[in-house]
């Protein structure tokens, strides 16, 4: 993959399955490279795969579609570049989708109410009522790591109610105003209705002590207004609630017990629970200590007693149907795949799978059968540029096994190596690919590895003669910076993004070259950490280098996708090639030819 093949990319996000299972809709992203942005539309495909995908919408950024439960309607996302996403309505039967909100700061993804009459959301609001644009006063702390399932850090999220007209398709009809249920106290998220519509279930930290820890409950509030009840009163942390038919158990993936401080994160994982709607103690579904739900869906997908999740195994993420009734777990889609997110309806459970060929596919799950429904992937596959990955173990120093994965470039070899400690797996990654097309074989580390486990794969991979131990380099997040504080054999590192407190323990021991990735702004990672390691780097001599995005606005947290994204990604892989071109360069004969540097405009870093 060349980096000008970015413009082939297509990346499906979380579907929705109309009532009668008949048909599924997915927002596909795809790379913008003239405008260095993205574009998001609908696509809409019949999950018995009688006919091709085909577009559904034209907006620049569409995402978070959702089937009302009667069929007759899709609500959706939909933004135009520099304005926030805002609830849209489209009528299933045909005709033009209808803007429903004007929040100042957006909307989020809207759920159904169990009659179609109504739409929540979870949402940000100027604190104060103040202007989107004014000052704002914070006062409160969160923990490392808060964020990580919030639609803002420092914006109150609030839940949304929108009575929807009697005719929601007539423009002459005004709408009202939607009404706000709660304050955003406590940062509130994922809501959910109840199967009789009355009470909406959302996730907020609104205990005391919320500021010092990572607990966070599933809270009830009436449709029609009134005071939040509490539901979980441990120590876990709950995300995406939903109820079962009968409306006396919420289901719930948490981290189910973060220890009494509440701050443990590394005792479990998240896994799917229950609890009574009464109150009550989070019951795993799962063993929390074996399982860790990795999948993107914005929900918890209930059905025939049932519910369903991915579950990451080594580099994967499988799809599992877990039965309420505490029977053993029955896979739905296993193997070298990545299972990004799901729906079901009508019978039918559709998954957004990607491996390494491909950035997602659509395959309708029915019983006895997987059918593949898309081929988003066809057009970049098309260009014989992607590399095959296979996977590795290694013997971690604790004693277990840690997972590794190797793309290896064309040639004989043997090549130069790049270790990459961002997490690996089985999904197709846009720089792994452009890096062995350019000739260096890739090595891929689990996700939250340690430094020496990221060795450990490291020299496992190594073993191989077609890669060369005597031209290494490493590149990702904090960890290659503290990687480069650890040992002298990289010829070269990219550190990007380096969230708080990882810089080098021994900054003084670092002769590594480095190239320091960073951004203006940052919500995730502080930009001046990045700036940090730079200036210290620079006074101590080391050869480096800062890449800095003017106004790169990176929040994965965000309620619109898309803002998650990082611009400048065609820039971004041509200076890290530049980067590798100065300090280890491909030797004659390591890679395919006419490969190198092929598609690149400008040449790479100055």
């Amino acid at each position: 993959m060349r980096p000008a093949d970015l413009a082939l990319l297509r990346t499906p996000g979380v579907p929705t399955v109309s009532p009668d299972g008949r048909m599924a809709v997915v927002a596909v992203e795809r790379p913008d490279v003239d405008a260095d942005g993205y574009r998001a539309q609908l696509w809409a495909v019949p999950t018995d795969g009688s006919a091709p995908a085909r577009p559904l919408t034209s907006g620049a950024r569409d995402s978070a579609p959702a089937f009302s439960p009667d069929g007759r309607w899709l609500a959706y996302l939909s933004a135009v570049p520099g304005d926030p996403p805002q609830v849209h309505l489209l009528p299933t039967a045909g005709g033009a989708p209808r803007r429903l909100t004007d929040a100042p700061l957006g909307a989020g993804a809207p759920v159904w109410s169990p009659d179609s009459r109504r739409l929540a959301w979870v949402g940000p609001v100027p604190s104060d009522g103040a202007d989107a644009g004014a000052p704002r006063l914070l006062t409160r702390l969160r923990p490392a790591g808060a964020d990580e399932d919030e639609h803002t850090r420092d914006r109150p999220g609030c839940v949304f109610v929108l009575d929807l007209p009697e005719d929601p398709d007539d423009d002459a009809v005004p709408l009202p105003e939607p009404r706000q249920l709660t304050d955003g106290a406590g940062g509130d998220t994922d809501v959910a209705w109840s199967p009789d519509g009355r009470v909406l279930a959302f996730v907020s930290a609104r205990h005391a002590h919320a500021d010092r820890d990572l607990v966070r409950d599933v809270y009830l509030v009436p449709a029609s207004g009134g005071n939040p009840r509490r539901v979980t009163r441990g120590r876990g942390r709950c995300r995406t609630p939903a109820f079962d038919p009968g409306g006396a158990t919420l289901l719930v993936t948490a981290r189910p017990d973060l220890g009494p401080e509440g701050l443990d994160v590394a005792g479990s994982g998240p896994t799917p629970c229950r609890v009574p709607v009464a109150g009550g103690p989070l019951v795993p579904l799962l063993d929390p200590q074996e399982t860790h739900r990795a999948d993107g869906t914005p929900g918890t997908v209930v059905v025939d007693g049932a519910t369903l999740a991915g579950v990451r195994r080594a580099g994967a993420v499988e799809l599992l149907r877990v039965p309420l009734d505490g029977r053993p777990p029955e896979p739905l889609v296993d193997g070298p795949f990545t299972v990004r997110g799901f729906a079901a309806a009508g019978g039918v459970v559709v998954a957004t799978v990607a491996h390494d060929r491909s950035a997602g596919e659509l395959v309708a799950i029915t019983p006895g059968r997987r059918r593949l429904l898309t081929g988003f992937g066809r057009g970049l596959g098309a260009t014989g540029r992607l590399h095959r990955a296979a996977e590795l173990t290694a013997d971690a120093p604790d004693g277990g096994q840690v997972h590794g994965w190797v793309t290896v470039p064309d040639g004989a070899g043997p090549h130069p190596v790049l270790l990459a400690v961002s997490g690996g797996g089985w999904s197709l990654r846009d720089d792994v690919q452009v890096h062995a097309s350019a000739g260096y074989a890739v090595v891929q580390c689990g996700p939250l590895v340690s430094a020496d486990a990221a060795l450990a794969v490291l020299e496992a991979a190594l073993a191989d003669p077609a890669l060369d131990a005597e031209r290494v380099g490493v590149l990702g997040g904090g960890l290659a910076g503290v990687l480069t504080g650890r040992t002298d054999r990289f010829a070269a590192a990219v550190v990007e993004r380096p969230p708080a407190g990882t810089l080098p323990e021994d900054l003084d021991a670092v002769r590594t070259p480095t190239l320091v990735v960073s951004a203006e702004r940052d919500r995730r990672c502080p930009p001046e950490e990045g700036q940090r390691l730079f200036a210290a780097l620079q006074r101590r001599g080391v050869p480096s280098e800062l890449l800095l995005f003017p106004g790169e606005g990176l929040d994965p947290t965000a309620a619109d996708p898309a803002a998650g994204r990082p611009r400048h990604r065609l820039a971004r892989l041509e200076h890290l090639l530049g980067w590798w071109d100065r300090w280890l360069p491909v030797a004659e004969g390591d890679g395919p030819a006419g490969e190198r540097g092929a598609g690149r405009e400008g040449g790479g870093a100055p």
